[in-house]
């Protein structure tokens, strides 16, 4: 485990987190309707019966009738969990259950996370491969070496469904696409190549063994455990390790260091010492992926050898080797053709897809969406995790694969409709949002918190804090606001700064600005001192407006009005725009931006026009192509009725400007969304279903947001406040910590200003 000083985040907030909500990470839900007695009879008895029967004659129907081939168990004996050792089967148990997370958040796989109380190989060999009927493939994670190897190489031998140990072939495949990547930058032919690895574990044998079968020579890699060079001979080796020894008169990794083209590292931090570096080849490549701590930090690298290429396993620096990459697209193309291994082939073919993704250029529209901010370079030899192309690019190379090598039990015939249904498997805004989050952190800005004496305001807060967003700024009674940080674990309280208006040193310059705004709408000087003193929300936009904080979030204890209200004493909107709100509605596979949600209670034709052309701008920088629906209960004039004259008006001033996106109406919602519907309209110029709906009204669109957030079961952000000249958010009064930390950081990262 990282240090404390490495920790983004308390013990506490990780508790936290862990327990909130519903105790874990994972649910179950039902993919198919439990509303009626029927639809019960259809998922249990008897109509249950129909699959079971056609399974019993042919078991390739299980991936037709059941989820299975859509299921990955994710399974470990907490045998060598994380840095942190062998603490047990069930300590491993919320590390397996966040495996299944990535799972399904990267690679829409479902998995289920399963923990064997025993070291013993043989009897956890026997457990999973009875398993085999109930998942279409196995990620074995956390296993202390050497028993891992036997145990995969054991299940590889009796399970015919893909079977990987992720600590193991998961780095190897994203150190594998660097090293392709790191050698074509400086010239070098694999087989040519002399390289030295440093550790002798799992993964590290795992990488060698990879490397190897790319191209690099035998004779030509040195691996090193803690006592040295492994040599024919050499006493205490193993037999995973006496698979790599070579001739060498090396007895220590200083002297394999000289002359290598490459060093691997998955070792111990500070295992490299920048003196050996000097003496390696030109231009070298140096992977130290040890965490949290590398084997020679890259600064200290590049001081000794400014054209050495660099990676690590750290989100921190440029080339990260995150298994994130690898593990989600593998299994998903693995379990698209009903695979019976991962092979060789297969891995090759993957890391070959990530190299090959890297040293394309980054669409324009991907990098301002992802923030894929670097073209192919020394600083970028592996991908962003967060591009979207991977799920199409190394999914489909690795089902590819498969069927080449044969052993795909499901081959695809069409590769392209294959790959277009890849692509819509995830929803773009989540990897989106996790770009937000990067590029907050990578300019942080300070955010006053209004309402800092409520535990769900601060909570959020001190992750804004914890995870390098930003400064928060705490506003409400001192005293208060640190009892509560104590409370809430927080090892230095004083550390955060806290702004109290009865004590503020900017209490006079507030009030001399605010009554120099007000005196001309009957507000007197004593007024003015009073909401400055007594009113949070005028107080903290008092603070940015005098530039003592870069944007501010409020909400939870007084209705959005109300709060906008006392905001807008303060703060103006933009030059020549309109505020208002939209609410972001994210599926699975979907996302629907929802406006105006509220402020502006019936909008006329030009602030109709307005919102949807901010709205699908909204849109894009989240990652999205537009396409805008006008709603109404009316479509394309039927029924008629008197309310449908600012929406036409607002399609007229479109169609006058030419915005850049699809837009239609006026329409019912089922006629912007259902492509059933759809298809009656074929003049519609919507060439799919609408993802932005300009609500006529403020009644309708508050309605529907609301109801759609207690009732429809997707994910709910917002309101999103649009259109001030600070950025402002208001939180809705039931919003949680993590809702106020994402409104929060919208607000830093300026991605709805």
């Amino acid at each position: 485990m990282a240090d404390k000083e490495k920790r983004s985040f308390t013990t506490r907030e990780a508790l936290f987190y862990h327990e909130t909500i519903r105790p874990g990470k994972i649910e179950i839900i039902a993919s198919k309707p439990m509303a009626t007695q029927r639809d019960l009879s259809l998922a249990y008895s008897p109509g249950v019966a129909a699959p079971v029967e056609a399974i019993a004659e042919d078991p390739r129907l299980a991936a037709k009738y059941t989820a299975r081939s859509n299921l990955v168990a994710v399974i470990s004996n907490g045998t060598a969990i994380l840095g942190l050792g062998n603490l047990g089967a069930l300590a491993s148990k919320p590390v397996m259950e966040g495996k299944a997370v990535l799972f399904k958040r990267f690679a829409d796989v479902d998995s289920i996370d399963i923990e064997l109380a025993t070291e013993d190989p043989e009897k956890f060999i026997e457990a999973v491969a009875l398993m085999e009927p109930s998942f279409g493939g196995i990620n074995l994670e956390d296993i202390a070496a050497p028993e891992c190897f036997i145990i995969e190489q054991a299940l590889r031998e009796r399970m015919n469904i893909p079977i990987m140990h992720d600590d193991q072939h998961g780095t190897a495949i994203i150190s594998a696409a660097g090293l392709i990547n790191a050698c074509h930058l400086t010239g070098r032919d694999l087989k040519d190549v002399k390289m030295v690895v440093n550790g002798a574990g799992a993964s590290a044998l795992a990488c060698t063994s990879l490397a190897k079968s790319l191209g690099i020579r035998h004779e030509n890699v040195i691996v090193c455990d803690r006592a040295g060079p492994i040599y024919p001979g050499r006493d205490n080796v193993d037999q995973w390790k006496s698979a790599h020894a070579v001739e060498t008169e090396a007895r220590s990794l200083e002297e394999a260091l000289k002359g290598a083209d490459i060093f691997l590292g998955l070792s111990a931090a500070g295992a490299l010492k920048p003196e050996w570096v000097e003496k390696m080849a030109d231009r070298p490549i140096i992977f130290a992926m040890a965490n949290p701590t590398p084997e020679i930090m890259p600064d200290e690298a590049k001081a000794v050898r400014p054209d050495a290429i660099i990676a690590t396993g750290r989100s921190d620096f440029p080339n990260q080797v995150n298994n994130v990459l690898g593990f989600p697209f593998i299994f998903r193309g693995a379990l698209d053709v009903q695979a019976t291994t991962i092979n060789e082939e297969m891995k090759i073919a993957a890391a070959h897809a990530i190299a090959e993704l890297a040293r394309e250029t980054v669409p324009e529209e991907v990098a301002a969406a992802y923030g894929v901010t670097h073209q192919f370079g020394e600083d970028y030899i592996i991908p962003a995790p967060f591009d979207p192309r991977l799920m199409e690019v190394v999914s489909s190379a690795v089902a590819k694969a498969a069927m080449d090598s044969g052993v795909a039990l499901a081959p695809i015939e069409d590769f392209d409709a294959y790959r277009h249904s890849l692509k819509a498997r995830l929803n773009p805004t989540t990897s989106v949002l996790t770009q937000v989050y990067e590029t907050a952190k990578a300019n942080p800005k300070r955010v006053v918190f209004a309402e800092a004496e409520e535990d769900v305001v601060l909570r959020a807060a001190i992750q804004f804090r914890d995870f390098g967003y930003g400064t928060p700024v705490l506003v409400g009674r001192t005293e208060k606001v640190r009892e509560k940080l104590v409370e809430l674990a927080v090892d230095d309280p004083d550390s955060f700064e806290i702004q109290n208006s009865k004590t503020s040193e900017f209490v006079p310059a507030m009030n001399e600005y605010l009554y120099d705004r007000l005196k001309r709408r009957g507000y007197t000087e004593r007024d003015v001192g009073r909401m400055v003193n007594q009113e949070r929300n005028v107080f903290a936009a008092l603070l940015v407006a005098l530039g003592h904080g870069d944007a501010m979030i409020s909400g939870l204890t007084r209705p959005f009005a109300q709060t906008a209200r006392e905001v807008n004493l303060v703060l103006d909107p933009k030059p020549g725009e309109l505020p208002f709100g939209i609410h972001l509605m994210i599926g699975k596979n979907y996302t629907v931006f929802l406006a105006d949600t509220t402020i502006n209670e019936r909008p006329d034709a030009e602030s109709l026009a307005h919102i949807a052309k901010e709205t699908a701008a909204v849109a894009r920088r989240l990652g999205h192509e537009p396409r805008v629906a006008f709603l109404s209960y009316s479509t394309f004039g039927n029924p008629s009725g008197k309310w449908l004259d600012s929406i036409r008006g607002a399609v007229s001033i479109l169609d006058a400007d030419d915005p850049g996106f699809e837009y239609e109406g006026e329409m019912a919602p089922d006629a912007a969304l259902n492509p059933k519907v759809m298809e009656l309209y074929p003049f519609s110029r919507l060439s799919a279903p609408a993802n932005v709906l300009i609500m006529p009204g403020l009644q309708s669109a508050n309605l529907s947001a609301k109801l759609l957030r207690e009732l429809a079961g997707a994910s709910t952000i917002g309101p999103m406040l649009v259109g001030m000249q600070k950025p402002v958010q208001i939180a809705p009064m039931t919003a949680i910590a993590p809702d106020v930390l994402t409104l929060a950081v919208l607000a830093a990262a300026g991605v709805v200003d």
